[in-house]
């Protein structure tokens, strides 16, 4: 059986960055956009899509930006290993 390759990225961990821009993004968005609909007239579906493209848009960037500050500065998403960790440990 083949070993699962692993990596130890340098710098901010990108995977984790996007994964978690998308739950957070998911978590916040959603009721975000419902509450900011409320004080809309948006009376077809199509006005209704609008909006919340619109809106999420604006939460997306808001939200990875605010991800991506946050790994970088406190190295998030390198699953609790110590920097000095070598890859190759394991061998």
């Amino acid at each position: 059986m083949s070993r699962v390759e692993r990596t130890n990225p340098d710098g901010v961990d990108y995977g984790w960055v996007m994964q978690t821009t998308f739950v957070v993004t998911i978590l916040t968005g959603s009721p975000t956009v419902a509450a900011l609909s409320v004080a809309y007239d948006l009376p077809t579906w199509a006005a209704r899509v609008s909006f919340a493209v619109r809106v999420g848009a604006v939460i997306w960037i808001l939200t990875a930006v605010a991800v991506f500050l946050y790994a970088k500065r406190t190295d998030a998403g390198d699953g609790g290993t110590p920097p000095e960790a070598a890859v190759d440990a394991d061998d």
